[in-house]
């Protein structure tokens, strides 16, 4: 049989370039081999942004349009929404007995995400939720429930499939052999930096390239990344390992990038001419994303149909592996 994979993403905004490489590759490339569920964590998604729930619920369609784009295919992959499934609900409620306050703030990726949401929790956490606190509980419970075996992610989500791990083994301690204890699988590049140099690529962070993005936006983006600071003139010679359009063409594996390198390094290549040609390589790889993404929001009757066909498989999942969970907790009382 087949090993489960999970993975997903919350619906707060578009996906761009450091989810592509960072994972969605990976997914697709995998999608055949296991038996691959998707997650839309909407849920997750209103941790923070509790206060615009017509902003996760637009996101939870285009999502699914930049799923599908890059090529996740619903007739391996099943696309489904983290709300709809209410026993994931359930079993947060059970894992969360299992996991200490202590434990939760000593997450060093919900400690960095705080961070970047400061203008919603204080310099000092004073206001942060419970809901988001406890996320990792419930990102853990998203993989339990459908019996998740495999969980491509990148190296900042690291910490959480770490921590699914400890509660598993918990449970399993106390309830008897339940659950088994998933793997994380990193891509091969687990992070994409920023235009800015930034070292991630970040929705909130306003350094990104998005999949959707047309050729004026990117045009305007590509323009404004930063190049090595100490090249002034087009003739003076730089640094190719400073600048971030460099290294975009190495994530790109430009087939011109030797010459790109040395010609950087001899002062013989400008910054202007280096970036008009790295947005030509960009849209090389986006344009084909985007003409497939462009026949699914002419088609919406299809993607909603992918929604619910997902969604109701993980639902019929989720119902097995509840029935399991209640047997061990002693908690099957009528059946």
């Amino acid at each position: 049989m087949k090993k489960t994979i999970i993975t997903g993403d919350r619906p707060t905004g578009n996906l761009h370039l450091g989810h592509y490489f960072g994972s969605l590759q990976n997914r697709v490339k995998l999608q055949k081999d296991y038996d691959t569920f998707i997650l839309i964590a909407d849920v997750q998604a209103l941790t923070d942004n509790f206060d615009k729930p017509d902003k996760v619920r637009k996101n939870v369609y285009e999502l699914t349009l930049d799923y599908l784009s890059v090529g996740i295919d619903p007739q391996y992959s099943n696309i489904y929404i983290q709300s709809m499934i209410p026993e994931t609900a359930e079993l947060t409620i059970y894992f969360s007995n299992l996991v200490s306050i202590s434990r939760l703030f000593r997450n060093p990726t919900t400690k960095n995400e705080a961070i970047q949401k400061e203008n919603i929790f204080g310099k000092e956490y004073s206001n942060m939720t419970y809901g988001f606190l406890g996320y990792p509980v419930s990102q853990a419970a998203d993989i339990t429930i459908l019996d998740g075996e495999v969980v491509p992610v990148g190296d900042d989500q690291l910490p959480h499939v770490e921590q699914t791990r400890e509660i598993v083994r918990k449970f399993n301690s106390i309830y008897g052999d339940t659950f088994k204890e998933p793997e994380a699988v990193l891509s091969k590049t687990p992070r994409v930096k920023g235009l800015d140099g930034n070292d991630k690529m970040g929705k909130s962070l306003g350094n990104a390239i998005y999949l959707k993005d047309d050729l004026d936006t990117v045009t305007k983006k590509v323009m404004g990344a930063v190049t090595d600071p100490n090249k002034i003139k087009k003739d003076d010679p730089a640094n190719p390992d400073v600048c971030m359009v460099y290294y975009y063409h190495k994530l790109l594996n430009n087939p011109n990038l030797d010459n790109i390198c040395s010609e950087c390094k001899l002062g013989t290549r400008g910054c202007v001419g280096c970036k008009k040609e790295l947005i030509e390589e960009l849209m090389k790889l986006l344009s084909p994303i985007q003409e497939k993404r462009k026949y699914y929001e002419e088609h919406p009757e299809e993607v909603e149909k992918i929604l619910k066909d997902g969604t109701a498989a993980a639902k019929k999942r989720a119902e097995e592996v509840m029935k399991r969970v209640r047997k061990s907790m002693q908690l099957d009382y009528f059946e």
